[in-house]
């Protein structure tokens, strides 16, 4: 690879790897930082704050319910009032408040 092509930022590399090699990849933590956060305490009340950039209408908006499931991009939570579930992505999260401790 020449000087040139490390200045270039549309250039796709390819990682090279040993297929002999008992190395494992390596994950970024903080990449999965709120996700393990959230996954290390499923079944806890909380309350969610989003923000949806662009919407008037849905400018600002808060959940409040029981974390049944965390992914990478989305997590579930369950209103207990009701039981209604609410698919929430994770793009437009901002914070969460617990009403017990955390594990994390």
């Amino acid at each position: 690879m020449s000087y040139f092509d490390d200045l270039n930022p549309y250039l796709i590399r390819e990682e090279q790897t040993d297929p002999l090699s008992n190395e494992e990849s390596v994950v970024n933590p903080v990449e999965e930082y709120t996700e393990n956060i959230l996954k290390n305490n499923i079944g806890k009340l909380g309350t969610f704050y989003f923000t949806y950039t662009g919407s008037t209408e849905w400018r600002d908006r808060v959940y409040r319910g029981v974390l049944e499931q965390a992914g990478i991009d989305h997590f579930v939570i369950r209103d207990p009032q009701n039981n209604r579930r609410y698919l929430l992505a994770s793009l437009y999260y901002v914070w969460a408040e617990f009403d017990e401790a955390l594990n994390y």
